[in-house]
C-alpha cells in the first residue's frame, strides 16, 4: 500500500468516524472498490461512547485512490480523547444511556442548544434507578456523544458543552 492511498485511506475513515458522531449512529460499513481485486473495507462502531476502527484491504492498489473534498472551513482541532475536551461532561456511573425521558419523547437535548446550570441533558439508568444527568454549567451543547440506550462506563464522556 502506497503512503498517499494510506494517507488518503486514513483521511476517509476520520471522515467516517466524524459522520458516526455527528449522526449519533453506532455503527457505519463502507467498501471501496479501487479495481481488479482492489477493495478497502471499512466498518466503524461504537463500544460504548468508545469508536471502533476496523479495516481490511484486498491488495495493493494499482491507481491512486480518489480524495475526499476539503471542507470549506477548517475545524478547531479537538483533542483526540473527547474525555480531555474542557467542556466534556463524564458518567459519573455505570449504566445506560438515554436521551430521552421515554420511548417517543424528544431528547432533553440536541446539538446547539443552549442549556443552563441544572438542565437535564440525558438519564443514565443504573440498577433500575433512573438517574438525571444535569449540565454542571451553562452553555451549549456542541456534540452528544452517546447514542439512546447504549452502555456507559464511569468517567467516559457524554456531551460536550461550551
Amino acid at each position: 500500500m502506497t503512503q498517499s492511498r494510506n494517507d488518503a485511506d486514513v483521511a476517509f475513515i476520520k471522515a467516517l468516524a466524524e459522520l458516526l458522531n455527528e449522526n449519533d449512529l453506532a455503527e457505519l460499513s463502507v467498501k471501496r472498490d479501487y479495481g481488479d481485486n482492489d477493495s478497502l473495507n471499512v466498518k466503524v462502531s461504537k463500544i460504548g461512547a468508545q469508536p471502533v476502527f476496523q479495516q481490511t484491504a484486498a491488495a495493493p492498489m494499482a491507481a491512486p485512490a480518489p480524495t475526499a473534498p476539503a471542507p470549506a472551513a477548517a475545524k478547531p482541532e479537538l483533542p483526540a480523547d473527547p474525555a480531555q475536551h474542557p467542556g466534556a461532561v463524564t458518567s459519573p456511573m455505570v449504566g445506560t444511556a438515554y436521551l430521552a425521558a421515554e420511548p417517543g419523547a424528544s431528547n432533553f437535548v440536541t446539538v446547539g442548544a443552549q442549556v443552563s446550570e441544572g438542565d437535564t441533558l440525558l438519564i443514565i439508568e443504573a440498577m433500575k434507578t433512573m438517574n438525571h444527568i444535569p449540565a454542571p454549567r451553562a452553555g451549549t451543547v456542541k456534540r452528544i456523544l452517546v447514542g439512546d440506550g447504549s452502555p456507559v462506563e464511569f468517567g467516559a464522556p457524554l456531551v460536550i458543552l461550551e
